[in-house]
């Protein structure tokens, strides 16, 4: 069965089918997963397109909804045709993309749609779209929501693009309050500048001189006005890419005084240690930071506390020349990793020796990102009347990641050579084959997402 058919079901010894992974039979009709039967239930009409996967893992397709796409604007880092098709690849069937980066940022109604009308023919997998609060953009909010964006994305620093402008606390409260009563979340980029003792300046080529200049009191700072602002508004608000455990105090007692807030990490926090880091290698570059084992070790057991909602890609590519290869250095390089195709494995690779079991993959890659987005009554899990969106992989297979296999744009990523557990074998959205064993369909499949504004106030 090639890549493009639409299929009626999928046979497999292994399902996981809530907490259990069992023989099943999932039957999808009109893209729409209709019913799952036990491995018993033989009689499937004989005109079914049946996908027989042995003993490979079905799962609902992974949700990514930290993606940097970039198009239109800077197709040279990126762009849907390419992401997608790396997302695919990977087993993801849903991405979320970011508001910057892409020229004209989504801060607009407008700007919201012409991206639209530039991914238009061109995703393989399904995309929904933040938006972006910056000052003075406060009347497109609601209009935006309307229109079906999923959410808003601000920082409380520089955001690395001039078109992107970072927010005051005046600015916060403003849109805080349009955002009142909408059920609409917004996205912290959660860094703040902070008082630095002085020191001399280090060498730019070293990843310590880096990490001194981003240090986690600068997560910490922004997280305590967050949590204020989440507790004082109920606005559900959402911090992206913790990289730093110091703030998960201040989460976890704005949690406990109602503050509807969530929070995730990224597979590079999770895989990557400065310790690691050699000279010059500005592939590792992002914002925040990443840090040193010990604090990696305490992101994993707060994942596995719960403290921690969800895991994410932050896929942030760009062109070779901006990662100031020749000269290495960290300080002027961009900022951003790209691993996009990678994620379950990078995950499943770890958190398999953690103690994670294949269900904590799916609430941790899967369930947590649609509910954040709203799109938890049609993606992420493996239910009669939820869209049928499957990867089918094979936890214990061992693969190298190699330029020739990487299928976003600009290959450079500090994962090149990296060994990884678990290969996607096969991806399906709404009951169509996108992905299978190196190959896409011919035609992207994926549509856009745009999100009902009837959405629940509830925090995840």
């Amino acid at each position: 069965m090639e890549p493009g058919s639409p299929i009626s079901a999928v046979r497999s010894q292994r399902v996981l089918c809530g907490n259990d992974i069992r023989p099943a039979l999932i039957l999808i009709r009109e893209g729409k997963i209709c019913q799952i039967l036990p491995d018993t239930s033989l009689n499937v009409d004989a005109a079914c397109e049946v996908l027989d996967v042995g003993d490979m893992l079905v799962m609902p397709g992974i949700v990514d909804c930290h993606v940097h796409v970039n198009e239109p604007g800077r197709t040279t880092w990126e762009g849907y045709w390419t992401a997608t098709r790396a997302a695919a690849a990977g087993g993801v069937t849903t991405i979320v993309d970011m508001p910057l980066n892409s020229i004209p940022p989504t801060t607009t109604l407008s700007n919201f749609q012409e991206k639209m009308k530039a991914a238009t023919g061109q995703c393989f997998v399904d995309t929904a779209f933040w938006g972006g609060v910056i000052p003075d953009n406060q009347l497109e909010l609601q209009p935006m929501i309307q229109a079906g964006i999923a959410g808003f994305k601000c920082f409380l620093i520089h955001s690395g693009v001039d078109e992107f402008p970072h927010v005051t606390d005046s600015d916060l409260h403003i849109a805080m309050k349009q955002l009142q009563g909408t059920g609409s979340v917004l996205l912290f980029h959660a860094e703040r500048e902070v008082e630095q003792p002085s020191e001399e300046d280090g060498d730019p080529s070293e990843y310590s001189t880096f990490l001194k200049s981003r240090p986690d009191a600068m997560e910490l700072e922004a997280i305590k006005t967050v949590a204020q602002l989440c507790q004082q508004y109920q606005v559900r608000c959402h911090i992206v890419h913790l990289s730093s455990t110091q703030p998960l105090e201040v989460i976890q007692t704005a949690r406990k005084a109602g503050a509807p807030l969530t929070v995730e990490t990224t597979h590079h926090y999770l895989t990557l240690s400065a310790e690691n880091i050699p000279s010059k290698a500005t592939q590792y570059k992002c914002c925040p930071p990443i840090r040193g084992q010990a604090n990696q070790e305490q992101l994993w057991s707060a994942l596995k506390a719960g403290q921690i909602d969800m895991v994410v890609s932050d896929h942030s590519p760009c062109t070779p020349d901006l990662k100031r290869l020749d000269s290495g250095d960290f300080i002027q390089a961009w900022g951003g990793i790209s691993s996009l195709q990678f994620g379950l494995s990078l995950f499943w690779t770890t958190a398999s020796k953690k103690g994670f079991s294949l269900p904590d993959v799916v609430r941790i890659l899967c369930q947590k990102p649609a509910q954040l987005c709203c799109l938890d009554k049609q993606k992420g899990g493996l239910f009669p009347g939820y869209d049928a969106d499957l990867v089918i992989w094979e936890p214990e297979k061992v693969f190298e990641v190699k330029e020739e296999n990487i299928h976003h744009k600009n290959k450079l990523t500090p994962y090149l050579g990296f060994k990884l557990r678990g290969k996607v074998y096969a991806t399906i959205v709404r009951g169509k084959i996108v992905y299978k064993q190196g190959s896409f369909s011919s035609q992207p499949l994926g549509k856009h997402l745009l999100v009902s504004q009837a959405k629940t106030q509830a925090s995840l």
